[in-house]
């Protein structure tokens, strides 16, 4: 199968999963200014593709040389169990572990700038695939066998040749580089506080893959023009509260309720009817909800009895970036930008009996896109798939669908209809 996938998932794959080769670089034309300490630093800190480790200081320990998160974790427990429950952790999941079996070693390779960065993991990857050009040699002893599998780790962010690197203390304790502490300390950047800081995985160049004028991922300039940056508050403010490495987003229902807010109204009308209204507000995310074209939400207005056997759908909407499978036409574009409001109407007559309420149902399915792409991969071209990658892909579909939820966002009661 590999290096010679049929034409049609080649294309689909690539496109559906944004990962061809150069795409998810950072290519701003502008010269960085010489004040803007910031930019100058992420100029260098994401250069794609990231250079090797080398080899590690003489001074270390195997703990302090190895850029495994478990050794990380040894005294960074919280932040490694945070990112054990985020989608950072899962990077290399199954739904992109199908892929890599299937597109040229080129493209992984593209591919792996965002979802496994450090140049040790891709060495890992090729051995593991047999590539052209891979190390006939073993990993050195502070590459843990699995780095490859374990996706955006936390050296992708905070070592470059061996050397840490992270935000400024939070407390006003003497920081950083001091050859004392574990690894020698750390260098400190306010670029880990920026925005910018994630642009490099979450936002596409203007030259980059577009439909219908607006690049595929666009999140950070969807930021940009918002509120949400006039008043300073970051990506890191909502993804990453109180420096915890949560990373949330569309797939967690808190942080749907975090960015969702509205207003349900119950109006009489002179024939003796209801009038409903549901306002939506993205009052809390700072882009489009959602910001990707991957999830699709639909909002429901329903009415139902007390124990949930009667309901009435009175109105929906769906907030989405639909395209074809390939990513080839964009059919509609539904999403809230940020501090927009959608409302739903409709008239009904009062209930008879008590109990009866209104409620604004939010059904997420933040995997949407590829529940379809991979669907038809294997309805289309299961046969030309080897049993590992149709294994891989069986289980990438199996949790994109299991990825759904739904959820309650506002409710109020209905007044019952006045006996004659």
């Amino acid at each position: 199968m590999r290096g010679s996938v049929f034409k049609g998932v080649i294309l689909g794959v690539v496109a559906a999963t944004l990962l061809s080769v150069g795409w998810w670089l950072w290519r701003d034309a502008r010269p960085v200014p010489a004040a803007d300490p910031v930019a100058a630093f992420l100029a260098g800190h994401w250069h794609k593709p990231l250079a090797a480790q080398g080899v590690p200081p003489a001074r270390f320990t195997p703990l302090e040389a190895s850029l495994s998160p478990e050794a990380c974790g040894q005294c960074h427990s919280a932040q490694l169990r945070d990112w054990r429950s985020s989608l950072h952790s899962r990077t290399m999941g199954h739904g992109i572990l199908w892929q890599v079996r299937a597109l040229a070693p080129e493209q992984v390779k593209s591919c792996l700038d965002c979802h496994a960065p450090l140049a040790e993991q891709k060495a890992l990857l090729a051995r593991e695939l047999g590539w052209p050009n891979a190390p006939a040699n073993a990993p050195p002893d502070y590459v843990a066998p699995g780095l490859h599998r374990q996706g955006l780790v936390c050296a992708a962010c905070h070592v470059r040749s061996h050397r840490r690197y992270g935000p400024p203390p939070a407390t006003d304790k003497a920081p950083e580089e001091t050859p004392k502490l574990s690894h020698g300390g750390y260098q400190a950047s306010a670029a880990f506080q920026d925005s910018r800081f994630c642009v490099t995985c979450h936002q596409f160049p203007d030259d980059g893959p577009a439909l219908n004028g607006k690049p595929l991922e666009n999140t950070f300039n969807e930021w940009r023009t918002s509120r949400h940056a006039a008043e300073g508050r970051s990506c890191q403010a909502c993804h990453m509260p109180e420096r915890r490495h949560l990373w949330r987003g569309i797939h967690d229902p808190d942080m749907l309720r975090q960015a969702l807010s509205g207003t349900l109204s119950v109006l009489p009308t002179e024939g003796g009817a209801l009038r409903v209204r549901a306002e939506i507000h993205n009052s809390g995310a700072g882009h489009y909800f959602p910001t990707y074209l991957v999830p699709r939400v639909k909002v429901r207005l329903v009415s139902e009895n007390s124990a949930g056997t009667q309901r009435h759908l009175l109105a929906a909407t769906v907030f989405a970036r639909a395209t074809d499978i390939w990513l080839t036409e964009e059919r509609s574009d539904t999403r809230l930008p940020p501090d927009a409001t959608s409302v739903l109407e409709a008239t009904l007559m009062p209930p008879n009996e008590s109990g009866w309420r209104l409620r604004l149902y939010i059904d997420v399915a933040p995997r949407a896109h590829y529940e379809r792409m991979f669907a038809a991969v294997l309805r289309d071209n299961s046969a030309q798939l080897d049993v590992v990658t149709r294994e891989l892909l069986n289980t990438a579909l199996a949790e994109a669908r299991a990825s759904r939820y739904s959820l309650a966002l506002m409710e109020r009661e209905l007044p019952q209809a006045i006996a004659n």
